[in-house]
């Protein structure tokens, strides 16, 4: 039996998913459960903890994802790799993927505190790729946190700009730029 703390969860990623994070309200979710506003508030004490808990859901998700990609090939492939599964999921997920990275959210992670501690589910695993391409020489040595949130920069950006219409391509020639645009990235790190 499903509980109303996991109904509320669903009825708020399902508005996510249509409209957007700016289309949650603490009302509209409290609506689409049949429960009154007030119950929502005994499970998120707020808006930003309901949006929060959407977007903390969204990262387990994705570093679930990662954590199993194929561990064999040099650095470069594995990052590849990575890469791509980071791009399937935001194109699977566009809104979520957009609440994730793009909406300002109370509690967010901060580069570099937050990332030089650990405390980022999804850079921890792309780090781990650099830092042993540096250890075993296959990118030249650097700031291993620098680098991977970079890549994740090159990733929100291109797509991001895919998603709001700026990059005039299908998902398949999309998909060949983000590539491209990687391995140019990868060719300068190498050692």
């Amino acid at each position: 039996m499903v509980g109303t703390s996991e109904k509320i969860f669903r009825a708020a990623r399902r508005v996510l998913d249509e409209e957007g994070a700016r289309a949650i309200s603490i009302r509209g979710v409290a609506e689409a459960v049949g429960i009154t506003p007030m119950a929502v508030y005994r499970h998120y004490h707020d808006r930003a903890a309901l949006l929060n808990a959407l977007a903390d859901a969204g990262f387990a998700e994705l570093a679930g994802t990662l954590a199993k990609k194929d561990a064999r090939g040099t650095p470069e492939e594995r990052l590849l790799r990575a890469l791509e599964i980071y791009l399937d999921f935001s194109l699977r997920n566009p809104r979520l993927f957009e609440l994730m990275f793009l909406e300002k959210r109370e509690g967010a992670r901060q580069f570099p505190a937050d990332f030089g501690e650990g405390k980022s589910p999804t850079a921890n695993l792309v780090a781990e790729i650099v830092a042993d391409g540096i250890r075993t020489g296959h990118f030249r040595e650097d700031d291993v946190w620098e680098i991977t949130f970079s890549l994740g920069a090159h990733a929100h950006g291109l797509t991001l700009l895919y998603l709001g219409g700026r990059i005039e391509a299908s998902p398949t020639r999309f998909r060949a730029l983000y590539r491209r645009s990687f391995r140019r990235i990868l060719d300068g790190l190498r050692a």
